[in-house]
């Protein structure tokens, strides 16, 4: 049994358009560019044609990827979230009790999950550990680089 994508709306949007692109633009470019190697004659020795055979694979790799996050994706209705604890779909702001500093992160399924863009993920340690909690608890999060404390300000939808 395949796990389930837990995804926001945006993010089935995205994956739905990367798809596209690579089905009916991808294909088309990778696949001309296959003809115009073939054409230059001796395939053995021919680094554009193993070039473009390599992209064909890369792309071909991506898109049943991305097939497979689609069938198995459970889509969450950020409009739906209840804001009276964190749960996935809302942008949670928290207070790091050991710096004294403010964080905002957006909890998300794995598949749209991106660090560096303030989304984490519900299976990480801090995503798990803030899943059903209110505003004003704090929780402890244990993790390679050691315990941090994280007190929970605000939750609200990303959206607002």
């Amino acid at each position: 049994m395949d796990k389930k994508n837990i995804l926001t709306y945006e993010g089935l949007k995205k994956l739905e358009d990367e798809l596209e692109e690579l089905k009916v633009v991808k294909r088309k470019e990778v696949s001309q560019k296959i003809k115009e190697a073939r054409e230059q004659g001796d395939l053995s020795e021919n680094a554009e044609y193993d070039a473009a055979k390599d992209e064909q694979r890369d792309i071909e790799a991506r898109i049943e990827e991305l097939e497979k996050i689609l069938k198995n994706a459970e889509v969450f209705v950020e409009e739906e979230v209840d804001l009276d604890k964190v749960s996935i779909g809302c942008q949670v702001k928290i207070l790091d009790c050991e710096f004294d500093e403010e964080l905002e992160y957006k909890i998300v399924g794995s598949t749209e999950a991106n660090s560096l863009k303030g989304k984490i993920s519900n299976e990480s340690p801090v995503g798990k550990a803030l899943l059903g909690k209110k505003i004003g608890d704090t929780v402890t999060v244990s993790t390679p680089a050691g315990e941090f404390s994280y007190k929970i300000i605000s939750i609200h939808r990303s959206n607002e």
